[in-house]
């Protein structure tokens, strides 16, 4: 493990860039998929149709076709970018991807919240005069979250592990296991502890992750 342990500041960088590629895709896909969830309950024919989709089109795609997409179709053979360093600017696109990825998997569980609200509470807010978007904001989503957080949590933990996809997709974002590939390319660690070292930072960074959420279900769940 000595080699593996004199290159710990590469293992720590790459692991810093798949906490960030965490963090903000993350967040895009829940502001996204709660977008997308809205949309699909809409009573507008045209949104849900469009949310059904894009949902349906991009949950069965392979998330590397998607992130390819990103890298070889819009950035490289269009010629977009979104910063000027090299590394940010395939960092912010493998977010794209993974956000548009995640973010059908958080409409799902969304709208599998949505059902569990029993349909008398939707029927009273209309009779006070609640619009449908206020009925979303104020009664539903907030109920549907609660119902949602252990499998949102999964989602989260699928996220994780999927981050490692964006160095093989066209980006070649510096994360953990393209930084493992380099080192293993590089001959400066031996395989069999690199491969263990990096296997227990990513556990490090699900198993937390799923003890929260499964805790916080717990605390949120309603009662019914």
């Amino acid at each position: 493990m000595e080699a593996f342990l004199s290159n710990i500041d590469r293992v720590v960088d790459g692991f810093s860039w798949t906490v960030r590629l965490t963090l903000f895709s993350a967040f895009f896909s829940f502001v996204l998929g709660v977008v997308l969830t809205a949309m699909r309950v809409s009573p507008v024919p045209l949104l849900r149709t469009l949310s059904t989709v894009y949902v349906e089109g991009i949950r069965n795609s392979p998330l590397t076709l998607v992130l390819l997409f990103c890298g070889l179709g819009l950035n490289s053979a269009m010629g977009l970018s979104l910063a000027d360093s090299v590394a940010w600017d395939v960092f912010w696109w493998a977010v794209i991807g993974l956000s548009a990825y995640t973010s059908c998997f958080v409409s799902e569980s969304l709208r599998a919240g949505i059902n569990t609200i029993p349909v008398g509470q939707v029927e009273a807010a209309r009779s006070l005069g609640l619009t449908f978007t206020q009925n979303l904001r104020l009664i539903v989503i907030p109920q549907a979250l609660r119902t949602v957080v252990g499998p949102l949590g999964s989602v989260l933990i699928a996220l994780i592990k999927n981050t490692t996809v964006a160095s093989v997709a066209g980006l070649g974002v510096q994360e953990a296991s393209r930084q493992m590939k380099l080192m293993f390319d590089q001959g400066i660690a031996p395989v069999l502890p690199t491969f263990v070292g990096f296997a227990i930072g990513f556990l490090i960074l699900t198993l937390p992750t799923g003890y929260f959420f499964g805790w916080l279900a717990k605390r949120v769940a309603v009662v019914r």
